[in-house]
């Protein structure tokens, strides 16, 4: 059988770097860990309450952390301007409340900085999320991925391929169907690729989306 391994990990001081940046003992790395996580789950919420009905994406590309001793500082890599800009300092100022709350740092600052990606359907958080709107308006799995595709084709990217698993259009039995355009070498570590999977809850069940965007070769 083929070994699957996370294409980010596999490339890890290549072609890709770390999200969260920060230093801890062995004793405390999971505490550490566990407030990362904390601190990304919050940003989504928060945008997530406060986005357009409309719109059903997040738009958030990732969140990159970096912890000092006496602060820490959240980058959220957004896609679409109208996320978090309007009041932009009073968005911010309470959003970190938030997180400082959800967290209780009492020693630490904590700086949240917004942004903007010039090419936001280049970036498989996105699409991810734009399918699994999609999918929860019942449009079928084919579709949404030949859209996702297409809009990717827009930005420049060198390959795209796009899976989905699980009781796809409500069938009793779960499977798995993918679709792939262009090049996608997980293979090779020069390859720059990013990465992600996604869960989306539909009425049928929860199903899985995997999406591997072929950015650049070095």
């Amino acid at each position: 059988m083929g070994q699957k391994i996370n294409p980010l990990g596999f490339r890890l001081g290549t072609t890709q770097s770390h999200h969260s940046l920060w230093f801890a003992q062995p004793k405390n790395y999971s505490e550490g860990l566990q407030e990362d996580q904390k601190i990304r789950d919050c940003i989504k919420n928060y945008v997530q309450k406060n986005r357009r009905i409309s719109s059903g994406v997040e738009g958030i590309a990732r969140i990159e952390i970096q912890k000092r001793i006496d602060l820490i500082q959240a980058i959220i890599y957004i896609g679409f301007q109208k996320l978090l800009i309007e009041n932009r300092s009073r968005r911010i100022e309470e959003l970190q409340l938030n997180v400082q709350k959800e967290l209780n740092c009492v020693n630490r600052k904590l700086n949240i900085a917004i942004t903007k990606i010039s090419n936001p359907y280049g970036h498989p958080n996105i699409l991810a999320e734009f399918i699994a709107a999609q999918l929860k308006n019942r449009v079928s799995f084919r579709k949404a991925m030949k859209k996702a595709i297409e809009l990717t084709e827009q930005t420049d990217t060198k390959g795209i391929q796009v899976q989905i698993a699980g009781r796809i259009d409500g069938k009793e039995i779960a499977r798995v169907e993918w679709i792939r355009e262009g090049r996608v070498p997980l293979q090779t570590i020069g390859a720059k690729i990013d990465y992600c999977s996604y869960t989306v809850q539909t009425i049928y069940g929860v199903l899985g989306i995997k999406i591997w965007i072929f950015v650049a070769a070095e």
